[in-house]
């Protein structure tokens, strides 16, 4: 999966989830984004709270996009609505994509404890398995001076960074995600509204 970063005008998916403990789901907001900072597409998308389902919800809002310019898809976290883990490794593989799933602690010690406490033993152990699977991931230091860490998959660690770079105006956080956090807020808000 080769991918030319210095291409002025690379296209990223950004990812993100937005959820209260008392919904029944959580919503993710996708923004396609190009290396200039222009929002090139939206996309939506849902996955149940505490559920087995991130890693199908993401297939689904990306082929919903029916786009075949995205050059690499980036998320905000690999545990997603607690304890909805996402298998990075599939993703990449099944979507042919660069994927990179960031994180801004690099410590999970507690999850697997917490998944024990919370989930029947057989989902419990395939959560688990899923969370090994994922790894530790890598500690990046960005062009602004920010640290965060990755789990990427189908791209080498320098090309990584590069591409977190080309994507981050200031602090950590690269701009597809951060609009995808804002577009996924949005809509959580919006449908909690049409319930009351």
């Amino acid at each position: 999966m080769p991918i030319h970063i210095e291409k002025k005008a690379i296209r990223a998916l950004g990812i993100a989830e937005s959820f209260s403990p008392s919904d029944d789901f959580s919503v993710l907001g996708g923004v396609v984004m190009r290396s200039d900072l222009v929002i090139d597409g939206f996309g939506a998308g849902t996955l149940k709270i505490s559920g087995s389902d991130a890693t199908r919800s993401i297939i689904k809002l990306y082929e919903k996009l029916k786009r075949n310019d995205i050059n690499v898809i980036l998320i905000s976290g690999s545990v997603l609505s607690l304890y909805n883990i996402v298998d990075v490794e599939y993703l990449s593989k099944n979507l042919q994509k660069p994927f990179i799933a960031l994180t801004f602690k690099k410590s999970q010690s507690d999850l697997a404890r917490n998944i024990r406490a919370k989930f029947e033993v057989n989902e419990a152990k395939s959560k688990i398995k899923l969370l090994e699977k994922l790894g530790v991931p890598k500690q990046v230091k960005l062009e602004t001076g920010y640290r965060l860490f990755v789990r990427a998959e189908g791209i080498s660690d320098d090309e990584t960074r590069r591409i977190l770079d080309k994507f981050t105006l200031q602090g950590a956080i690269p701009e597809p995600i951060r609009v995808a956090r804002l577009l996924a807020k949005t809509l959580a808000s919006s449908f909690r509204d049409k319930r009351r």
